[in-house]
């Protein structure tokens, strides 16, 4: 079987029309050799069907499936050796089939017009979205698709739905490194709730506070950079969600946030240098991390001699407690640092003299911080200090924030201002 090879050009050197019309031909092209690609594919298939057992081509070979003998022989994806096996499995001399190859419709179009109406639409409903192809994306190919059967087939709209909600699963699995893959697919429904969920957590990316005095713009920049990528605010909305819903009257999660050990040395912990263990975990942590643990509530301490022996399982004093909290969110407003609007509902209760070093678990020595601000704080030198200008309980307590000299060389004090209306009323007046 012979397949055209396009000629090598330099694309450089043509014009913008001749420039479009290589890039058109030679997605002809590819869509024509994707039309073979699949209908070898589907034969490979066919000789590896489950009633041969071992004796199937797949199974000859090595492979656990035939699909997973395509993506060998073809160095790609698994899901495109598993849209190669479905495509080339339509029924030969159908519109689908006609038009993959005829070079009309791409494999991942004609799997998406496929997928979405099933085998039992009008093929006029079929010829319709065919048509249509040209001018959308695959994914909106596919939810056209799926409007199109949902208009002429009412009925199946619940079995459709009931099958797509049986597939939704979640996975965790640890990895070599440390790190834990987390993976899994969303039913309609579900996606809904985490994709507004995810626009929300990641939306600050598209604007910001604007500032004319070029100065209070640097300050603000050092202030608030938040260095994180989409995915990353993403990955930490979804932990704080987590770790709030632990924390609330529900009966989905349990009933009290689950404690997380973190196993560290006396010695290393008394340094502030070294490494610790989340009990559970192959990775290391920091010593910094273990005492941002410590801060928080829900953890539990487990310190160890130079011998192995445990010496120290915890005060549960640590703990702001839920009436500790309320007063805090009513003082604070939120996340201490200038400029973050996270509420008191996504903040962590910050020791300003560290538990493990004696410090109070009080409302004078707490303020609220944002997971992300309060790692920052503990990992990157940052201090929060309580200004003595404001001692009473009536005048309201003032809080800066002192920088590492990597953002400020000279340390300047940074006002953390309550973003609390009334608070800040009392603390001017």
């Amino acid at each position: 079987m012979a397949f055209p090879v396009a000629t090598a050009l330099s694309a450089s050197e043509l014009s913008d029309s001749s420039l479009l019309d290589a890039q058109r031909s030679l997605a002809t092209e590819r869509r024509r050799v994707g039309a073979q690609s699949a209908l070898v594919a589907a034969e490979i298939a066919f000789r590896s069907r489950r009633e041969l057992g071992h004796e199937g081509l797949a199974q000859r070979l090595g492979a656990r499936t035939p699909e997973k003998l395509v993506q060998l022989m073809t160095g790609g994806s698994a899901r495109e050796a598993q849209t190669m096996v479905r495509v080339g499995a339509l029924p030969p001399g159908s519109l689908l089939s006609e038009a993959v190859t005829s070079g009309a419709l791409g494999l991942d179009a004609a799997d998406a017009i496929h997928s979405g109406v099933g085998d039992t639409v009008p093929e006029e409903a079929v010829q319709g979205l065919i048509s249509e192809a040209a001018d959308l994306s695959v994914e909106k190919l596919g939810a056209r698709a799926r409007e199109v059967r949902a208009e002429l087939d009412e009925d199946g709209v619940a079995d459709r739905e009931r099958h797509l909600r049986e597939q939704r699963f979640l996975r965790l699995s640890a990895v070599g490194d440390g790190m834990t893959r987390m993976y899994g697919l969303l039913d309609p429904e579900s996606a809904a709730v985490i994709v507004a969920a995810y626009d929300g957590a990641t939306s600050p990316r598209l604007g910001g506070p604007r500032f004319v005095d070029p100065a209070a713009s640097a300050r603000a920049e050092d202030l608030v950079r938040d260095e994180r990528t989409t995915e990353q605010l993403a990955l930490d909305a979804f932990v704080e969600l987590v770790r709030l819903g632990t924390e609330a009257d529900s009966q989905v999660l349990p009933a009290h946030r689950p404690a997380v050990r973190v196993l560290v040395t006396e010695r290393d912990l008394a340094r502030r240098v070294g490494a610790g263990q989340i009990e559970g975990q192959s990775a290391p942590i920091s010593v910094q991390t273990v005492e941002r643990q410590i801060c928080e509530a829900g953890v539990v301490p487990v310190q160890f001699d130079t011998l192995g022996q445990a010496v120290n399982v915890g005060r549960e004093q640590r703990r702001f407690t839920p009436r500790q909290r309320v007063g805090l969110a009513a003082r604070d407003g939120g996340c201490l640092f200038p400029e973050c609007d996270r509420p008191p509902s996504w903040c962590e209760a910050h020791h300003i003299t560290p538990w493990i070093e004696g410090g109070r678990t009080d409302l004078a020595n707490g303020v609220l911080l944002c997971r992300h601000h309060h790692l920052m704080l503990h990992n990157n030198g940052w201090r929060v200090v309580r200004t003595a200008a404001h001692q009473t309980e009536r005048a309201g307590v003032n809080y800066v924030l002192i920088p590492p000299r990597s953002v400020d060389p000279s340390r300047a004090p940074i006002p953390a201002p309550s973003k609390s209306p009334l608070a800040r009323r009392l603390q001017a007046g």
